[in-house]
């Protein structure tokens, strides 16, 4: 249970999502017994709702692990839109290459392999929707740069934003989450205090946020 909402409300809202493909239910699985974090199934199917009303031309993501995210947006967006996805571990990246490949998609999405940070102030291109997805005591840093990548229009979705409830109460807190709960905390203020901008957080999964960009007149 993610402390989000109460545990028959997930089971319910997820037994309702009809997943067709059995490569995600294999995905699934091989998260589960590996303690691998990836987004929950109610999220990709929010991220799947977005991206057809959006129709994004370029994406970027912050976190690829398995690649799990990465084909949930290859599979929800048309043929020419073009995705860039950062991971840190040789290991994921290798994975997530793999299963891009298993499930047609490695020519569509290319994983950079190295740390955010760093290969985020080498982009100079321009995206029409984020996904951050990584560190969550980075949250601010990565966004910050981020909306330097982000078109007029475009929107930065992250995930984890309320952090197994502990964001937004104090008696969840665990000793050694502290600075990463205060981080996020700090996070989803500025961010919902950013003129030029809306964002809303959103109670499923493990907590998220969608912040716009207004168009410039």
């Amino acid at each position: 249970m993610s402390n989000i909402n109460e545990e028959y409300v997930e089971e319910y809202i997820r037994s309702l999502i009809s997943v067709k493909n059995e490569k995600f239910i294999e995905l699934e699985k091989y998260a589960h017994e590996n303690h691998i974090p990836i987004i929950e199934r109610e999220v990709a199917q929010l991220l799947r709702v977005i991206l057809k009303i959006v129709k994004p031309k370029k994406i970027l993501e912050v976190g690829t692990a398995i690649g799990y995210s990465a084909i949930v947006m290859a599979s929800s967006t048309e043929k020419n839109c073009e995705i860039t996805t950062i991971e840190r571990r040789p290991d994921m990246v290798e994975l997530a290459r793999e299963n891009l490949k298993s499930t047609g998609y490695l020519e569509k999405v290319n994983v950079v392999c190295g740390d955010a940070e760093e290969i985020l102030l080498q982009l100079n291109e321009k995206y029409d929707f984020i996904f951050l997805d990584a560190s969550k005591g980075h949250y601010l840093k990565f966004f910050n740069r981020c909306i330097e990548l982000l078109n007029d229009g475009g929107i930065i979705m992250a995930d984890n934003v309320l952090y197994k409830g502990m964001v937004a109460s104090d008696e969840l807190v665990k000793r050694r989450k502290k600075t990463i709960v205060k981080r996020m905390r700090e996070f989803l203020r500025y961010i919902n205090n950013l003129e030029g901008y809306e964002s809303c957080i959103i109670p499923i999964g493990d907590g998220i946020s969608l912040t716009y960009r207004e168009e410039s007149d």
